[in-house]
């Protein structure tokens, strides 16, 4: 075989898989777009018919939450609040001193914003901004949890894991009694 024609085969091959990359590009950019003027479309219009826009829930449940209030039964027609107000009013509880903290409801915080933070990895489309309010969630409810139990532990004279292992114990002796007796269940929960 001459150089002249390797050369040419060589050509032809690198021509021809130019051309099927090219056909892929735009047959992957053809999948992404919606309609066929999506190609013309600002940023601004991409992000507001994305999957993640703000035609979505993915947008707005960071924004919003309907909590209940914490000493009212449900109601029918629940208050709407910022979800970013759970941070903030527990961020705002650093400013308080320990003793005045609650346990458990710091605890189920740092818990909602873990779990809620795992969640929004899961759906599609993954929603960033969702896990961002989470994951800020459950580091302010760490926190509080962490300076209660070392208060805590400082009352008693003990070193945090010290104080940690007690109310496992605690904890595992209430479960104990329960299952031994589950008519103590009412009594604990509080029903008649």
């Amino acid at each position: 075989m001459s150089a002249p024609r390797l050369g040419l085969r060589f050509g032809q091959a690198f021509r021809q898989n130019f051309q099927n990359q090219m056909r892929f590009a735009q047959r992957r950019y053809q999948s992404t777009a919606t309609t066929a003027d999506a190609a013309g479309q600002s940023a601004f219009g991409r992000f507001f018919n994305s999957p993640i826009g703000p035609k979505t829930v993915h947008f707005w449940a960071p924004i919003m939450k309907v909590p209940y209030p914490p000493a009212a039964p449900p109601r029918p027609i629940p208050t709407v609040s910022l979800q970013w107000g759970l941070v903030l009013a527990g961020a705002s509880d650093f400013a308080r001193p320990a003793s005045s903290l609650s346990l458990t409801q710091n605890a189920a915080l740092m818990c909602t914003g873990a779990i809620w933070t795992r969640w929004c990895f899961i759906i599609k489309p993954q929603n960033l901004f969702l896990a961002s309010v989470n994951f800020l969630l459950f580091c302010v409810g760490a926190t509080q949890v962490t300076r209660v139990m070392r208060y805590q532990s400082e009352l008693k004279g003990q070193t945090l894991g010290e104080n940690m292992a007690e109310k496992a114990q605690e904890g595992k002796a209430k479960v104990g009694e329960l299952v031994e007796d589950p008519g103590k269940i009412k009594e604990v929960v509080g029903g008649k």
